[in-house]
């Protein structure tokens, strides 16, 4: 570990952490309407430091906005409290591969603790007193639905028949000075506890982080088990208990380190035009529709607020969240088809340009007939592969699954297209998806797609005969270019 870092559950120490080690850029006078947007895509594009955005023009110089959070190696695993030690994603996920297992383990030692006050508290404003519209909320692309004020946020919610506090990461419009929509996916925990309150026809409690440390976010996004609450998540990640605050309208756990938090209901029935939004698909995630309403009773903000936001844009890998979902993903899959007894697995990846879901590569050493399709079809439906995917490819062990040339050479040399893919149909989708399925029905919230499971693999049966591969080996290759390393040495004009 490098540097200590103090209080990882506030935002704040990050920055500060960032600001030391060149990893922050503060930027001033950048328009919220689109500059922003393309200003963070382009930082993403070129894995640069996270932006703290000063000065926006139409809001109070003090309130801010930080993006590209956690779009290096090296923020991702200061997020994940492991120092910034980790520069490379090589590095960092062989690290992760038993992490996600532990954290759950030992997320019932870190229950968060309730404390009386906590810089969140700095100012607390009553209905009447706060116009949401005085927090920066970017129009992050050209064709978005409107101004949303929640993109890298944390929804706060209580499961009404357990009693678990859930946090989920949805995207949040701004309405007007007191209403806002979350926007949820079916299938999610979030959309189902919402569901659970409107069925009985009951208000939902509702409390909504606008910035919050990275490991919350974190939790908010991964598949945690319902069962387990994000903040005992997060605060295993940690190391330390998340400290919270009863809320006064809603008495849900908030973040008292938390920048911002919007607290309120959501009434059974009642919704608001909401999208669409410029999604981790690289499209426009759905059309306009209907989607909860939220009327925000009280706000809480610490001086000088930071909104936490990230901005999706062109193709799955310009989006932030999908390139951390891809390191942690990669180590949760590859545990996920070890456990479910699929041998020989050497590595997997969920490439960014599909979202880090929809284009799966699983790398194999076959050893029985039927073992590439037996670790496709476990991929493609276990519970960190089955929300949304599309592809999975299964290789040999002499490609690397990172390696999108080599795969695809793989999946043109070993295919044959009439024998070597099958498929899944009727497999849970969502809104979001640009080829939702004709026989999706809106109306009850159906939506599904077809997986496809490409063996990529040379033949079992032909492992002794089939072509040799043309090329050298590492040895060789090694002992070559060490030996004429100053080729490779940019000669000096």
């Amino acid at each position: 570990m490098e540097e200590e870092v103090e209080m990882l559950q506030d935002l704040r120490t990050y920055i500060n952490h960032w600001n030391k080690t060149g990893e922050l850029k503060r930027i001033s006078g950048v328009d919220a309407r689109l500059e922003m947007g393309v200003i963070t895509e382009e930082g993403m594009l070129r894995k640069g430091p996270a932006l703290l955005f000063e000065n926006i023009p139409g809001y109070r110089s003090s309130f801010r906005i930080l993006t590209n959070v956690m779009a290096t190696a090296s923020r991702v695993s200061l997020a994940l409290n492991l120092g910034n030690t980790y520069k490379t994603e090589g590095e960092l996920v062989p690290l992760l591969m038993d992490k996600p297992k532990q954290w759950e383990e030992r997320a019932a030692l870190y229950s968060p603790t309730f404390v009386a006050d906590g810089p969140v508290m700095e100012n607390v404003l009553e209905v009447g007193d706060f116009d949401l519209a005085d927090f920066p909320a970017p129009l992050w692309h050209e064709r978005d639905g409107g101004r949303y004020l929640g993109t890298g946020c944390v929804v706060i919610l209580r499961d009404p028949e357990t009693g678990v506090i859930n946090l989920g990461c949805y995207r949040v419009m701004l309405v007007d000075r007191d209403k806002v929509t979350v926007y949820i996916s079916v299938g999610k925990h979030g959309n189902s506890i919402m569901k659970k309150y409107h069925l009985k026809g009951l208000t939902c409690p509702i409390a909504i982080s606008l910035g919050q440390a990275p490991a919350l976010l974190l939790a908010a996004t991964l598949n945690v088990p319902p069962w387990i609450s994000e903040y005992a998540y997060g605060g295993a990640i940690l190391g330390e208990r998340i400290e919270v605050i009863a809320g006064g309208e809603t008495e849900l756990p908030l973040p008292a380190y938390g920048e911002i938090v919007l607290e309120g209901e959501c009434r059974p029935g009642e919704t608001a035009p909401e999208g669409p939004f410029g999604e981790w698909t690289g499209y426009y995630g759905g059309e306009q529709r209907p989607a909860p309403l939220v009327r925000i009773k009280r706000v809480y903000h610490r001086h000088d607020p930071i909104v936490l936001g990230y901005s999706p844009a062109g193709r799955g890998d310009l989006y932030e969240v999908v390139y951390w979902h891809a390191l942690l993903r990669s180590a949760t899959l590859k545990k996920a088809l070890i456990e479910a007894g699929v041998p020989g697995v050497r590595g997997v990846w969920p490439h960014e340009f599909g979202g880090a879901r929809q284009f799966v590569v699983v790398s194999i050493k076959q050893e029985f007939s039927g073992h590439a399709r037996q670790a496709g079809f476990v991929a493609a439906q276990c519970r960190e592969g089955a929300y949304a995917g599309r592809f999975v490819v299964v290789v040999d062990d002499d490609i690397d699954p990172t390696d999108i040339k080599e795969v695809l050479w793989a999946l043109c040399t070993r295919t044959d297209p009439v024998t070597d893919i099958e498929f899944i149909r009727r497999a849970w989708s969502t809104r979001l998806d640009p080829m939702k399925s004709p026989d999706s029905v809106p109306e009850a919230e159906a939506y599904y797609n077809t997986r496809a499971i490409i063996d990529a693999c040379i033949p079992y049966e032909r492992r002794k005969d089939f072509p040799l591969r043309n090329s050298y080996s590492p040895e060789l290759k090694e002992a070559i270019l060490k030996k004429w390393q100053d080729v490779f040495i940019p000669q000096e004009r």
